[in-house]
């Protein structure tokens, strides 16, 4: 994964605020399976939002601020090496940081790549928008996935990151829909509905499918950025 320089690189004076947007990429630490790295989600977010700012001419007054790393990964605690914040705790972390970016950056976009963050970036981004602070959150999304570590997100870490790709290790896991599995993952977590902790299954995951998903998020990010245009819930269109 090849990264851009990033805001914590430079130095105060080469940061231009009445211009400024601010890409911050938020994701997890979490079980992705037994082949997947514990922060493929974050390494999602933070590609997608280097991607962008390449995308743009060398003065665009954009910067990808360095990762938030932790999220919300409640439902993920039955497996080793998931740190979960919590909500309550990710909340205060993402009003503060809105709160106090933007007393000098223009416009601030969480670039979201952890699903169980939603909720609450959507509730912390309501409150900052409303205290006046012209914040938005967008989400990696891809076309057709599948729920959890598998063949969508292998796809992609296979594409960005091939050498942390344990594929020895590449197995089915729960393929069932995930609106099956969400009452008994209420309760239980994932490790309730899948032994391995895969909501999928990654064995069709190719290294050119991964590009190809993530091009289109790029691409889809650089337009809504130009665009700027914000829902009734802080997400960007």
């Amino acid at each position: 994964m090849v990264r851009t320089a990033t805001l914590g690189q430079y130095a105060w004076p080469q940061v231009t605020p009445a211009e400024l947007t601010l890409l911050v990429p938020i994701g997890s630490v979490e079980q992705h399976g037994p082949h997947l790295p514990l922060d493929t989600d974050t390494r999602i977010a933070v590609a997608v939002a280097t991607a962008v700012r390449s995308e743009l001419p060398a003065g665009a007054p954009v910067a990808v601020a360095p990762e938030i790393a932790y999220g919300a990964s409640g439902e993920h605690e039955g497996f080793a090496g998931t740190i979960s914040l919590g909500q309550q705790a990710l909340a205060d972390l993402l009003v503060e940081y809105g709160r106090s970016a933007c007393r000098w950056a223009r416009r601030i976009a969480f670039v979201n790549g952890h699903g169980g963050n939603v909720p609450t970036l959507a509730a912390s981004v309501a409150k900052l928008r409303y205290e006046a602070r012209d914040v938005a959150w967008y989400p990696c999304m891809f076309a057709d996935s599948d729920a959890h570590a598998g063949h969508t997100e292998t796809s992609v870490l296979l594409y960005l990151s091939p050498e942390l790709v344990r594929t020895d290790r590449i197995e089915a896991g729960n393929r069932e829909p995930i609106g099956a599995l969400m009452a008994p993952m209420r309760t239980g977590g994932v490790a309730a509905v899948s032994e391995n902790g895969i909501l999928g299954d990654p064995r069709t995951a190719t290294a050119e499918h991964g590009a190809q998903l993530l091009a289109r998020v790029v691409d889809d990010l650089t337009r809504a950025l130009g665009e700027w245009t914000v829902d009734d819930k802080g997400r960007l269109r």
